[in-house]
């Protein structure tokens, strides 16, 4: 059982916590208020052109999978290791352009929330893979990381539909990963490859995975059912 702090009877539902919940700080919490705010002006000019949320996002999708086939095809090229960072930073504009689409002009649906969700999982997939392909990463090692990430992205998706509330804990949650692949392309891009000693950075971040997979469970866990009291 996940232990949680309850100050009374009073306490509302935002408020429950488990222990050491620092733990579980995520970047997305600061970046995606700032976004939102930021291109609300962009999102209103695209809703009335017609553009929608889902084709933001299938774009999106798109674009990731292309450049992850890609990076597949080609891991040496150093070009395609630096096309990473500028698509990440893209792929962070869109998807809070289609959240501000979905949220704030009365696109969202059904379909709409299982792009989203199915999309961000197979976009990490495409464009993290190919880290596989460069030494001194092996495949198993980018395997797990993936794996466990995926992971916890469903944790956080079915405590949703259990009545405990999208789970987006850290400390690797989604753009936390963003920045440490794209960090980690970056230096393949600049250099050519990676030394050996940065094979310990993968079990790393397989650490700081199963960390987030924990803290989004002990979350979930204390979180009563909506419309509970």
């Amino acid at each position: 059982m996940f232990a949680c702090h309850q100050a009374g009877a009073m306490m509302s539902e935002r408020e429950i916590q488990p222990r050491m919940a620092w733990m579980a700080a995520t970047s997305l919490s600061l970046l995606k208020p700032w976004l939102r705010r930021a291109l609300m002006s962009l999102a209103s000019a695209l809703a009335q052109q017609g553009v929608t949320a889902n084709q933001i996002t299938v774009l999106s999708i798109v674009v990731s999978v292309a450049l992850g086939a890609c990076l597949a095809l080609n891991p040496g090229r150093p070009v395609l290791h630096a096309l990473v960072p500028l698509w990440l930073v893209g792929r962070t504009v869109l998807a809070s352009l289609d959240g501000t689409l979905a949220v704030c002009f009365g696109q969202k649906s059904r379909i709409g929330g299982f792009l989203n969700e199915a999309g961000d999982i197979a976009s990490d997939i495409a464009l993290y893979a190919p880290l596989a392909l460069v030494s001194p990463f092996t495949a198993s090692q980018v395997a797990l990381v993936l794996a466990l990430a995926v992971a916890g992205e469903l944790t956080g998706v079915c405590s949703d539909w259990l009545g405990a509330g999208r789970r987006c804990e850290g400390p690797l949650g989604k753009a936390d990963r963003a920045i440490a692949f794209a960090a980690l392309n970056v230096w393949v891009a600049a250099q050519g490859g990676l030394p050996d000693w940065a094979g310990i950075l993968m079990p790393i971040l397989a650490i700081l995975a199963g960390l987030t997979l924990v803290n989004r469970l002990r979350f979930a866990a204390c979180q009563p059912k909506a419309g509970s009291r």
